[in-house]
């Protein structure tokens, strides 16, 4: 699998693909997929964008950043599937596997390249917040810098209500109900509040509701760890072993809207939910 970067600086007038030709032994299929991906950077003085404009005009001096991996370039995203279209901004489901940011290497496996490719009329997406790799779940694209901007204050200061149904490895009714866990993550406050739902006897599994004041990197991985409780799935923080994915799925968001000020709610369908019945270990 080929892997390699290369910068360069542009000292007379020349196409964005003639330069990547000069210096990259690919075709110019290969160079054209690979820019519709996320893999080519324009640097002007000290602004660096990702570029996919093949025609965009270059400049004396100007620089390209090309990063090509043929592996990672090779992924194809699983399906998102959108939840309601508000125009400011877009609910969406992340499956498993779906990225919450890209790489320098590219970003066409991220939610908010998923939503500027399927959403009509299409329109700009910036991110909000995140969800890990490994999680599913109800994530916000924002489709203006304004509402990028409102939306992200809105959760750096936890002014919604973020529901998840994580599934883990024990019997979670037998402890109080709810259970509040507030171990600090890396040094700094974290609240997670643990809440049964339902029961597997034969396999030891719990399903349980998990309410977060606070959304610090793994939270809830870690909490429910913690407590001797681990998430079905989780290869990091679980003490045991699991074939399945990680279970742990944001379910439902609440929040006043800081755009319109209109109250918002929005839920996955109980199908789309992690189900005790439907897990195979």
């Amino acid at each position: 699998m080929k892997k390699f970067e290369c910068h360069i600086n542009i000292d007379r007038t020349i196409t964005i693909v003639e330069a990547l030709q000069i210096q990259c032994d690919l075709s110019v299929g290969e160079i054209k997929k690979a820019i519709d991906k996320g893999a080519l950077w324009h640097s002007r003085g000290k602004t660096i964008q990702r570029c996919r404009r093949l025609k965009k005009s270059l400049a004396i001096g100007d620089k390209l950043h090309f990063y090509y991996d043929e592996n990672v370039l090779s992924q194809i995203p699983t399906p998102a599937t959108l939840i309601a279209d508000m125009s400011d901004y877009s609910v969406w489901y992340k499956p498993y596997g779906m990225l919450s940011q890209g790489s320098k290497w590219s970003d066409h496996c991220t939610i908010t390249r998923w939503a500027q490719k399927n959403l009509t009329p299409e329109r700009a997406v910036f991110p909000v917040h995140r969800l890990d790799r490994a999680a599913t779940g109800l994530i916000l694209v924002a489709h203006s810098k304004k509402a990028a901007r409102a939306l992200s204050q809105m959760f750096e200061q936890h002014q919604l209500e973020k529901t998840y149904h994580i599934i883990v490895h024990g019997n979670q009714q037998q402890r109080p109900q709810p259970e509040t866990v507030t171990l600090a993550i890396e040094g700094k406050p974290a609240c997670s509040h643990f809440s049964h739902i339902a029961y597997d006897d034969k396999r030891d599994l719990s399903l349980v509701k998990v309410n977060i004041e606070s959304g610090r990197k793994h939270q809830i991985r870690i909490h429910a760890a913690s407590i001797g409780l681990p998430v079905v799935g989780d290869r990091l923080h679980g003490a045991q072993q699991s074939l399945a994915d990680l279970q742990l799925c944001a379910v439902a968001l609440h929040f006043t809207c800081p755009i319109h000020q209109v109250e918002q709610h929005f839920a996955l369908s109980d199908a789309m939910r992690p189900q005790l019945s439907s897990l195979t270990q």
